[in-house]
């Protein structure tokens, strides 16, 4: 192993509006060998205007911050020519916001309430340029990009598809052909990767992929098969958390 002591210490900045979070931080950061809390502000304004004249290796950024967001100071310090590594800070999960921050260039992410050796390890993982993320926001991050792959008509149909509905079924309700519905069903298996319309419809309730479908346009099975649906007409249709596992993922 390498001697901690013979190396420069990692920088850190801890960002967060409530002083006790920062005091725990720092507190539990300030002892470690290895690492150097050089500061510790309460806003995304305060942690720009400190990198104006300090070096900061790794920052922790509080997710949920009044005026100034954590992820709007997230995508300004990612504007800086050499920005700090980031590690979202939240207390709240699931939170879509998390994943958001993520795919917006934060490189970890942890829980206000992690271990000593949880944030230690974490801090360290994204300083040697691996990213520190629970399975649940990997997993969940996979499934947008696999959700971003279908058009909004394909969710359309995906969601009939779920609710067990026949081509013929779905084409009624969107008024469209059943033979377009069919051509509609064939890409979303070949996009999806799956054997047939029944996985397809699996594959999209167990990930979620149907939760970023607008409501509003997803009509119900009964009044489908009741003829219910008129030109223009449409009901809203009805309406999920993880173990909180680490995973250190190298960078892309």
């Amino acid at each position: 192993m390498h001697d901690l002591t013979q190396r420069a210490s990692i920088k850190l900045l801890i960002v967060d509006d409530h002083a006790v979070v920062r005091a725990g931080f720092s507190s539990v950061l300030g002892t470690q060998v290895g690492l150097e809390v050089v500061g510790s502000v309460r806003s995304g304004e305060e942690a720009l205007a400190f990198l104006q004249g300090s070096l900061v290796d790794v920052l922790l950024l509080d997710l949920h911050m009044p005026a100034m967001s954590g992820i709007e100071t997230l995508l300004a310090l990612k504007k800086r020519p050499r920005p700090p590594q980031i590690i979202i800070l939240s207390s709240f999960e699931p939170d879509e916001e998390i994943c958001r921050a993520v795919e917006a260039g934060a490189d970890g992410y942890l829980r206000k309430d992690s271990s000593c050796s949880e944030i230690v390890e974490a801090v360290y993982a994204v300083h040697s340029g691996s990213r520190y993320l629970p399975e649940w926001v990997v997993a969940r991050i996979s499934e947008r990009k696999l959700r971003s792959t279908l058009t909004p008509r394909e969710l359309e149909i995906l969601e009939l598809v779920s609710k067990g509905l026949t081509n013929k079924e779905i084409g009624r309700a969107i008024q469209v052909s059943h033979f377009t519905v069919r051509n509609h069903v064939r890409h979303i298996i070949a996009k999806l990767e799956v054997g047939d319309r029944t996985e397809a419809a699996t594959v999209a309730i167990q990930q979620g992929m149907l939760m970023a479908y607008d409501p509003v346009r997803s009509m119900c099975r009964d009044i489908v098969l009741s003829g219910g649906v008129g030109k223009n007409r449409f009901v809203p249709g009805g309406r999920r958390a993880s173990a909180h596992v680490r995973s250190v993922l190298p960078m892309q």
